[in-house]
């Protein structure tokens, strides 16, 4: 795969996953304490300056409630009735 193609798909991963934050009401520090991933290295993610390990992208999915692959294509990020925590919101205490 050409470089400039691979960049493109890191890129769009990035923005898909700012969406979703964004569309969460969460800031990169809410996502970086939810996640464990630092602030600084997730904002590289989300601007497509860093490519992000698989383990970070479940990571991510996780404290995002969302599939993985939801972050890789364009497909529905809610997960089903069943995959969801029965707590509602995001409780940012546990992560202090």
């Amino acid at each position: 795969m050409p470089n400039s193609q691979k960049n493109l798909r890191i890129a769009e991963v990035g923005g898909r996953i700012r969406k979703i934050r964004e569309d969460r009401d969460l800031n990169l520090h809410e996502l970086a304490r939810l996640s464990g991933i630092s602030a600084s290295a997730l904002s590289l993610i989300e601007t497509g300056k860093r490519d992000l390990r698989v383990s970070s992208l479940y990571r991510i999915a996780d404290a995002l409630r969302v599939l993985s692959g939801a972050l890789l294509e364009d497909q529905p990020s809610e997960l089903t009735a069943n995959e969801v925590s029965e707590a509602k919101g995001y409780d940012l205490g546990d992560y202090v």
